[in-house]
């Protein structure tokens, strides 16, 4: 069930017609109403690569009135939503938990996978569990961003676009174009925290600086010019059952076979790493309240940041094992850290107040139960019984001259 969000004079009217037939309101029951201004945002105020993008502090004053209205809930408006979703990489398991998440919300849902069905890398999790969708009441095609309108030829027409492909203009630019023509009310992107620049202030928060220069950058630019109603969602890290790039799985690798954890640098780095249900639900949420989310920037992310020790030692109890941390400096052991680890070394970490002040959305999961899951979903594949090899880990153990039990 969603707030109603007052958007036209209708909207209004259904408001006050209530009064006659609703108690007295109490003042718990006005945090659940939210009045917005049916007017756009204009760019000045809401483009990301400006400083001034996205002040909490500078959005219009909240009605306080809460006397005059009573506290009602009314079904969502069921949206029609097309979401591209790339074939390959962390990112594609938002598609996959985000269409699940629509569906249990009675939206309509297409997602358009790019590449072929018969392919290999639909073997692989997500894509292997899009039956899943299927059985939900979803629709699922296969095809080129390039050639949108020819694939989903003879289609509904949608209410909300979500690329979750492309990672710069050339890549969105025929999805976003081909929305417009289409006349689609909502346009979103999955953008990334990594767009950020390096601050000394962590965490990351919506309206610090980014890189003038990042493919992300320049789709968000792009599509606040050309619509009037887009949004764009920035994770960073992510977890959850379905996702088909190391993260977690890095550290069980070593863990279950006995080697040290090697972690460059002091281990106090904080990151972040987010359920993926907490980021469909939070892109649900704007698909739901559209004029709240409108011409905003969001942080897709959970609300608690980790150290990177802690990832290590949260592995090790979710394995049920001892876990040996060795640091080291990679610039002393000649390695590159980016090959050898699978985390920024770096404090690197964002919050999602936009999306909590604007959207009313909260963490729901946990970091120590969800490494449990993954845990237990890496025994079930056999991976701890899987042959690896650890060449780098061993060439840095070796500058350390520290042994490793065989």
């Amino acid at each position: 069930m969603a707030t109603a969000v007052a958007s036209s004079s209708s909207s209004l009217f259904f408001f006050f017609s209530s009064l006659s037939s609703s108690s007295s309101p109490s003042s718990s029951s006005l945090s659940r109403l939210t009045l917005s201004s049916p007017s756009h945002h204009s760019l000045s105020s809401s483009l990301s690569i400006s400083p001034s993008f996205i002040s909490l502090s500078t959005k219009a004053p909240k009605r306080t009135a809460s006397s005059l209205f009573p506290s009602f809930t009314v079904k969502a408006e069921k949206k029609n939503v097309l979401i591209v979703n790339t074939n390959s990489g962390g990112h594609a398991v938002i598609g996959f938990y985000f269409a699940k998440e629509l569906l249990g919300s009675g939206h309509n849902v297409t997602i358009l996978t790019v590449g072929e069905e018969g392919s290999d890398k639909m073997k692989k999790p997500p894509f292997n569990r899009f039956s899943e969708i299927v059985s939900g009441g979803g629709k699922t095609v296969w095809g080129e961003p390039a050639d949108i309108g020819k694939v989903l030829e003879g289609a509904a027409a949608f209410d909300v676009v979500l690329d979750n492909n492309g990672k710069d203009l050339d890549a969105v630019r025929p999805v976003a174009d081909w929305a417009k023509s289409s006349g689609v009310k909502q346009f979103y992107f999955i953008s990334s925290a990594g767009i950020y620049k390096p601050t000394d202030e962590p965490p990351h928060v919506e309206g610090d600086t980014v890189k003038a220069d990042a493919g992300h950058v320049g789709v968000e630019k792009y599509i606040s010019e050309i619509f009037d109603n887009w949004a764009s969602f920035r994770p960073q890290y992510m977890i959850g059952s379905g996702n088909n790039k190391d993260c977690e799985e890095w550290f069980f690798d070593r863990i279950v076979r006995g080697r040290p954890v090697l972690i460059p640098g002091s281990g106090m780095q904080l990151t972040n790493i987010s359920h993926v249900k907490d980021l469909s639900s939070m892109l649900t949420l704007a698909v739901e309240k559209s004029e709240a989310a409108s011409g905003k920037i969001f942080n897709c992310v959970s609300d608690r940041a980790v150290t990177l020790d802690g990832i290590a030692k949260l592995c090790a109890q979710a394995a049920g094992l001892p876990v040996e941390i060795v640091h080291y400096d990679p610039k002393a052991v000649g390695i590159d850290a980016k090959k050898a680890f699978p985390f920024r070394n770096m404090h690197f970490y964002s919050e999602p107040r936009a999306a909590k002040e604007l959207l009313g959305w909260s963490s729901t999961t946990n970091l120590t139960v969800d490494l449990k899951e993954r845990f237990d979903e890496y025994v079930k594949i056999g991976r701890d019984k899987k042959q690896i090899q650890f060449d780098l880990d061993d060439k840095i153990l070796a500058a350390l001259k520290v042994p490793v039990a065989v």
